[in-house]
Parts: C-alpha cells; sequence; structure tokens
C-alpha cells in the first residue's frame, strides 16, 4: 500500500533530483531517504529510482509516480489548511501565486481588506507567471492564482474555476502623445517572453503589420526606460503602469484591446472558508472604485501586467 511519508519523499527526490537535498528538505538522513524509496519500490513493484554515476535519475515510472505524489502531498497540505480555516476563520493560511504587477498592485489591497477583517487568516505570496501558478494550482501547491486572459481565450483545464476581477486595458507605451499602433509600422518594438509575445503580435496585426521586435524583456521597469530612451515603443497592461509609471513616457490605450483578470482555484465547490474570505478581498480590492482602469493617454496611471 502506497505510503504519504514515501510519497513526500519521492516527490521531494523528483524535486531536487538528489537524495541528499531531498533529505536536506525534509529534515531526514540520507539513509532514511534511501529506505523509504525502497519501500515504495517494493509497494508498486516497479524500479522508481536509477543510478547514474554519483548521482540519481527517475524512471518512466518514477517520474509518473512523482508527479502524482506531488498533487497527493499537496492536496493533503491543503486539507490541513481548509481543516484550519473551518474553525471559525480564527486561524488558517492560504497560498497565492500571481505575477509581479497584480502583487504590487491589487494583492496588497485585498491583504490589507483581509487584515482587517480575519487577522488570523495567514495569505502567502509567491510570484509566477499565470502559466506556472495554474501548475501550481492543479498540483495543490497554492489553493489561489491571479491570471490574466483574453475574452476569447479556451478555459485552460475544466478542474479550474474563474472568479471574474477586472478588465485590464492595454496600453502603447511612446514617446508621443495621442499615438496609436498604427504610427509605428515601421518603429522598433520592445517585446516580452515568448508566452506574452502573442499580445504584441495581435495588437500590430490588427492594424496590418507585424513588428519588428529589437529588444525582448519581461520588466514593467526596463521597458519603460527604453521606451525613454527612444530604443522603440511597446505595449503595456494597464496594471503595470500603475505599479511603475515613468514620468517621460506617454500612454494611449489601444481601444477593444484588454485582459480580464480572474482568480483561478482548483477542485469542486464550495472553497474552503479561508479561501472564499481572500476571494472576496480580491473583489473588493478590483471593485470600480479601486479599478485598474484610468483614463489613457499622458496622464494615465492605469494598471497592467509586466511585459507579459
Amino acid at each position: 500500500m502506497l505510503n504519504l511519508v514515501q510519497l513526500k519523499v519521492l516527490a521531494a527526490v523528483a524535486r531536487h533530483e538528489s537524495v541528499t537535498e531531498a533529505a536536506r528538505e525534509l529534515h531526514y538522513s540520507q539513509p532514511s531517504v534511501s529506505h523509504h524509496l525502497s519501500r515504495l519500490e517494493a509497494a508498486t513493484g516497479v524500479k522508481l529510482v536509477q543510478r547514474i554515476g554519483r548521482g540519481i535519475r527517475l524512471t518512466p515510472e518514477g517520474r509518473l509516480l512523482a508527479n502524482r505524489a506531488a498533487e497527493i502531498v499537496g492536496r493533503v497540505d491543503a486539507a490541513a489548511s481548509e481543516l484550519a480555516a473551518q474553525v471559525g476563520l480564527r486561524t488558517g493560511r492560504v497560498r497565492l501565486a500571481a505575477n509581479a504587477s497584480a502583487l504590487s498592485t491589487i494583492v496588497p489591497r485585498a491583504a490589507a481588506t483581509l487584515a482587517r477583517a480575519y487577522p488570523g487568516i495567514e495569505l502567502s505570496l509567491i510570484e509566477r507567471h499565470p502559466v506556472e501558478a495554474l501548475q501550481m494550482l492543479r498540483h495543490g501547491e497554492i489553493d489561489v492564482a491571479l491570471v490574466f486572459r483574453h475574452a476569447d481565450a479556451a478555459v485552460e483545464d475544466e478542474g479550474f474555476r474563474l472568479l471574474y476581477l477586472a478588465h485590464d486595458p492595454i496600453y502603447l507605451v511612446s514617446q508621443r502623445s495621442d499615438d496609436s499602433v498604427a504610427n509605428h509600422r515601421h518603429s522598433a518594438w520592445i517585446g516580452g517572453c515568448d508566452r506574452c509575445q502573442a499580445e504584441l503580435l495581435t495588437a500590430c496585426r490588427r492594424e496590418g503589420f507585424t513588428p519588428r521586435v529589437a529588444s525582448l524583456s519581461d520588466d514593467m521597469v526596463v521597458v519603460q526606460a527604453l521606451v525613454a530612451a527612444g530604443m522603440g515603443v511597446a505595449t503595456l497592461p494597464g496594471l503595470a503602469l500603475q505599479a511603475h509609471r515613468r514620468p517621460d513616457v506617454h500612454t494611449t490605450e489601444i481601444t477593444g484591446f484588454h485582459r480580464q483578470i480572474h482568480a483561478a482555484t482548483y477542485g469542486d465547490p464550495p472553497d474552503p472558508p479561508a479561501v472564499a474570505a481572500v476571494l472576496a478581498a480580491l473583489t473588493e480590492a478590483t471593485t470600480p472604485t479601486t479599478s485598474t482602469r484610468t483614463a489613457a493617454g499622458t496622464s494615465s496611471t492605469a494598471g497592467g501586467d509586466e511585459a507579459q
């Protein structure tokens, strides 16, 4: 029979690809980790780990079980947090992942609201791109993921539940006021990571051209510095501009082009009380009075993501 401790050991070994590092993380001795792996192999009847020189690697069967083990361990940890939160919301821990711009705008407002209403709830934060955040959510490593998606995007996974929070408009960032994407058919552009560049390509192709991407950065501070230096133009979502806005660049909202910000949870409803309290705080933090949307143009301080 599979043992939770053995699964936790296998998941740690898979993360580090090292018995030594897994032992350090778990505060076990190396012989103890090796013993648990041997017992797990005996229980499953398959070889899970191979010795490679002085190191190890997981067999295909070991990798399959390790992926499930991470999910199982994460769910057990989540259940423990949910049980603690069930006791009148006097205690509990909610793990939330979001990218930098959401962590510097929406999340602090929500955290302040949560602390006032439920001081016993601990909100643990981690910076991750939405793709990684959703993977962590699926594996039970976090409880809530703040993600962005476009209105026509497909739902990523049947197990995710998305709570709509706000629209996040996309802005052209340039050195000129009252500018437009169409004016920069021949300009150099500053793009982001491969996963995020589709947004820039879509905005330009709506105007009938493919942008010439001369520089790449996912950092909202770097992007605006490059624009201010005349090295190109860029697009940034509103939350990024709310988090950081240089006074020597101009922003113009791209009409009809925006992201939707969602809080994602995983599994069947209802959400645990502590998670529900965090979702309520996030909703309050993105109500119209604290909306990420402001006037476009040179006076805009509206919000969005990094160059993601």
